[in-house]
């Protein structure tokens, strides 16, 4: 992987982790009475960034990856 998709890779990890964190913070947080509009939009971006990640490191990869930081940061 050359060094222009891994900085790419590395932007998109970040991206994932951050949805996932203010997910977090919508869910459980003071503001937990986010609407639902909110919710389901930062749910798309999560799915938008993990195909992004996917064309740098494959499907399975990417889905794993979505997993473990959804896993880490949300719940």
């Amino acid at each position: 992987m050359d060094s222009i998709n891994k900085s790419e890779v590395a932007r998109l990890l970040q991206q994932l982790e951050q949805e996932c964190e203010a997910l977090h913070r919508g869910l459980y947080g003071l503001a937990s009475v986010v609407a639902h509009e909110i919710i389901r939009h930062r749910y798309q971006a999560l799915g938008d960034y993990a195909d992004e990640l996917a064309k740098h490191v494959g499907q399975e990869q990417a889905r794993d990856i979505l997993v473990t930081t959804y896993s880490e940061k949300v719940r």
